[in-house]
């Protein structure tokens, strides 16, 4: 091979090796979460109505500027008196008023900008709720994924041995060692193998389309949790130390703080609406006619007025007081709400909590088994090598081994899940915590044929 050749090759070879690693780096979990937060309406929708949120606060706080309004008008007239031999008469009518205002004394409008103010904050825990729950959304999606898949290999495991068996039993029965039994019990197996793997690949599938409704794409392959990946455990290791951060910290709560803010701010705003407005007020006025009813006359007038305006409630049939005191009522409401999402918030820590903990101690658990099961299946296979084990026993063995594998992934996946809530619940889940299950997942190199276009 020439210098050009072995270059050409090495070219080859490099370019295999990135586009490989190119398809793995966007079928990760977080290269799925990023897509998300571009595709998912509504993650949009949250950002949207943040941005929305902000223009309130500058309505609110142009009530503080003054007012101009500029109006005109113009008419034709056309009088007729049949009664009378005066002849008839068309005249004209033009006029022009500008009108302005400014606030002197209105206390209510800062009740506003406050409110305003706060529920921007109110939009911007809504928008931190929404890329909490788009992490947990995705990252659910991604591992029911892995777990359909999981039970696809799972199965495709035993109905690989089932065949094996079924296979034997028949050489077995056409030679006479074996009877019927024993072919018609490897057949059903094999018969039950393929229902459960039909069932398994239609939920691959509707798992997979949940996972695209997300993110918008469909990555062919996705990568995988490492075998030894780990768990972390919550830190501090304390179940009332979770209660508590949720208690105080968790969105819900804070949503919930919010809104008594603002109904408190609406029993002020409602009590000042009682009181008396101060406005500077002017008017200039410009009116022109050519003519009249009675006379031929032209006519220019200009007339300008500035003064102070003030206005106050004598009478509104109690309306007033009325909404004081639904205000009053309606902030009673928020303080219960915000009583019971602290309950809530701190019981599912607790809960969360817990199925982390036992998630772990599951996980230390199947690995035990699985090692257990893995020398089972070794000392089964050996026994049946000697004759003290027959064919049953090995396909046995291999099913509990595949059954443990899979049961381990699931807990492995839930634990994962349970980390991810549980910070969720104390409103301390970002994309760092994406970035570090990321790490522990595998690269999933794709073949150029298979890699999705």
């Amino acid at each position: 091979m020439n210098s050009n050749s072995l270059l050409t090759h090495t070219l080859c070879g490099l370019a295999l090796v990135f586009s490989s690693a190119a398809c793995w780096s966007q079928n990760t979990l977080y290269a799925a979460f990023q897509a998300a937060q571009s595709y998912d309406a509504s993650f949009a929708a949250a950002k949207a109505s943040l941005e929305a949120s902000k223009e309130k606060v500058f309505q609110a706080k142009t009530a503080l500027l003054p007012t101009v309004n500029l109006s005109s008008s113009a008419s034709v007239n056309r009088f007729d008196i049949y009664a009378s031999p005066a002849p008839d008469r068309t005249y004209f009518g033009a006029g022009v008023v500008l009108a302005g205002s400014y606030p002197l004394w209105r206390p209510a409008i800062g009740t506003t900008i406050s409110q305003a103010e706060l529920a921007v904050r109110l939009s911007q825990a809504a928008y931190a709720n929404a890329q909490q729950e788009l992490i947990v959304r995705v990252s659910q999606a991604y591992f029911d994924v892995l777990l359909a898949q999981d039970t696809l290999a799972s199965i495709a495991a035993q109905k690989a041995a089932i065949s094996e068996q079924l296979a034997q039993a028949k050489r077995e029965f056409e030679v006479g060692t074996k009877t019927i039994l024993d072919t018609n019990e490897a057949q059903a197996r094999f018969d039950l193998m393929l229902a459960q793997e039909a069932v398994a690949q239609g939920d691959e599938i509707s798992k997979r389309a949940a996972l695209t409704l997300l993110t918008g794409q469909d990555p062919k392959t996705l990568a995988k949790l490492r075998a030894n990946a780990l768990v972390a455990p919550a830190s501090p290791a304390d179940i009332n130390a979770w209660a508590g951060r949720a208690e105080e910290a968790s969105i819900a709560v804070q949503v919930a703080l919010l809104n008594t803010e603002i109904a408190k701010l609406d029993i002020t705003r409602n009590k000042i609406a009682k009181g008396a407005t101060v406005d500077l007020v002017s008017n200039l006025s410009a009116n022109r006619s050519v003519g009249s009813a009675s006379s031929n006359a032209r006519s220019n007038t200009t007339n300008g007025s500035i003064g102070v305006q003030l206005n106050y409630p004598l009478y509104n049939g109690g309306s007033l007081d009325s909404k004081v005191r639904e205000a009053a009522l309606n902030h009673d409401k928020s303080l219960a709400d915000l009583d019971a999402a602290r309950r809530n918030a701190a019981q599912a820590a607790r809960q969360t909590y817990l199925s982390l903990n036992y998630g772990i101690a599951q996980i230390k658990a199947l690995e035990s088994a699985e090692r257990s099961a893995q020398t089972l299946l070794e000392s089964t296979k050996l026994g049946y090598q000697v004759g003290v084990r027959i064919n049953l026993d090995v396909l046995n063995a291999q099913q509990a081994l595949a059954a443990n594998k899979q049961s381990l992934a699931k807990a492995r996946y839930d634990a994962l899940m349970a980390g991810l809530r549980l910070k969720s619940a104390t409103a301390q889940l970002t994309e760092d915590d994406v970035r570090s299950i990321n790490v522990q997942l595998e690269a999933q190199f794709t073949s150029p044929r298979s890699a999705p276009q």
